[in-house]
């Protein structure tokens, strides 16, 4: 029986300092590895592209739906507006209305980036990818001019183009990006 018992206390003191070690291998500083490169910092949150993207599309949607393009203007830079009436926007964007294509998959899925956001040479964002419905998806290239210290759309070109089609073209041909002009780019 003492045996039994040296065996245990034997065992519980290699046990406590086994902790001790461990406890004193876990409180040495382990150092921080410095970052490669600095990487650049986006104009705009990755949220709040997926804001600009989800509510841009959805106001697109309601004026195709309705055929009403004067909240989608109102909405935009005083550039895009200047250029583009509403009646404009009705006769760019009849095909996609008339294709009765609708556009909620851009509340329900995130957009792929083609490129990261980034500001182009004017300061202005640019945001283009797809969103990936099936079994068309939908294609975006947005341009947004800061006004009184808010992102508004100063350009649109939308396309529905099959997946197939969309990643045998460059993303940047498959939507230029036209500014101030709203433009609906058609898949053959």
């Amino acid at each position: 029986m003492r045996s039994i018992a040296r065996a245990v206390m034997a065992l519980a003191l290699l046990l406590c300092c086994g902790n001790d070690r461990a406890m004193a291998q876990q409180k040495t500083p382990v150092p921080v590895p410095a970052p490669a490169a600095a990487q650049p910092s986006l104009p705009v949150t990755l949220e709040q592209a997926l804001y600009l993207i989800r509510s841009t599309l959805l106001t697109l949607n309601d004026a195709n739906r309705t055929g009403n393009y004067t909240v989608l203007r109102d909405l935009a830079a005083p550039d895009f507006q200047a250029r583009n009436t509403a009646a404009d926007l009705g006769l760019n964007f009849l095909d996609l209305r008339r294709r009765n294509f609708d556009l909620y998959g851009a509340a329900l899925l995130a957009p792929q980036f083609g490129d990261a956001p980034a500001l182009d040479q004017r300061g202005m964002l640019r945001l283009a990818g797809h969103i990936p419905t099936r079994p068309q998806q939908i294609q975006f290239d947005l341009t947004f001019q800061i006004v009184a210290g808010q992102w508004r759309l100063f350009a649109i070109a939308i396309a529905i183009a099959t997946p197939e089609a969309a990643s045998a073209q460059p993303q940047a041909q498959a939507t230029p990006a036209k500014p101030a002009v709203p433009a609906q780019k058609k898949t053959p």
